[in-house]
């Protein structure tokens, strides 16, 4: 089980990045939602109909954790894609209502990670998650589309662990995928050894984040040339 006070501070850290989302979001007219966002082939709309169906397929991740059977994110990549596809085409309205229903309904089933977790470990994309962190994966989510929203809400608005928490759901993805060896450290003291650890890269957590997952290489420092990373 997560302990009472962490799942009531991941919580309420994921309900104030959600509730900027939200806003940002109910924020953009008909013709903004179209717009490219900094997700390569995907609007403005694509990200929030990603964002309304990763909601509710971590829920399955949940029933995962306290049931010990095993249920995957989705059936398959095609089956993930054509989710994403038919909430992206709504009417706006439709397509924020979704967003805002899925993410309440996460928030309140994530409730029942206080109590047994019969399993201690869930799979995310081959990648292994301790299920005392599936509230912190949805967290990392919200943070990385705001930001890939590419609106006026910058990721500095973030909450510090909020970006703690997208820089490990990152670093966790980008071990899985083999990444070149790095040792990232940030100016809050963070420290991740990727592989070897061989190219050392240091920054801001924000400007870390914003290269790990977007390629933005703008604000961190590098003792060698700069790596291609795999995809987040």
């Amino acid at each position: 089980m997560i302990n009472p006070a962490r799942l009531h501070s991941d919580l309420s850290r994921l309900g104030r990045e959600t509730d900027m989302l939200l806003a940002t979001v109910e924020s953009l007219a008909d013709d903004e939602m179209t717009v490219p966002s900094l997700c390569k082939g995907w609007s403005r709309a694509d990200v929030i109909a990603h964002l309304a169906s990763n909601s509710r397929a971590l829920v399955k991740l949940i029933d995962w954790a306290t049931s010990g059977e095993e249920r995957p994110l989705y059936a398959s990549s095609e089956a993930r894609s054509k989710e994403i596809a038919a909430l992206a085409v709504l009417p706006r309205e439709e397509l924020i209502g979704e967003l805002r229903t899925s993410a309440r309904n996460f928030a309140e089933q994530a409730q029942r990670l206080s109590g047994e977790l019969v399993a201690t470990e869930v799979q995310v994309g081959g990648k292994t998650v301790p299920s005392t962190s599936i509230v912190a994966l949805r967290i990392a989510e919200v943070v990385v589309h705001h930001h890939d929203l590419d609106t006026a809400w910058t990721i500095e608005e973030a909450d510090p662990d909020s970006l703690l928490n997208a820089l490990e759901s990152v670093v966790r993805s980008l071990r899985a995928k083999g990444a070149p060896g790095m040792t990232l450290v940030t100016e809050e003291r963070d420290e991740w050894v990727i592989g070897d650890g061989g190219l050392r890269v240091v920054s801001d957590r924000e400007g870390l984040l914003q290269w790990l997952a977007r390629g933005d290489a703008e604000h961190v420092d590098v003792d060698g040339p700069l790596p291609v990373l795999p995809s987040w």
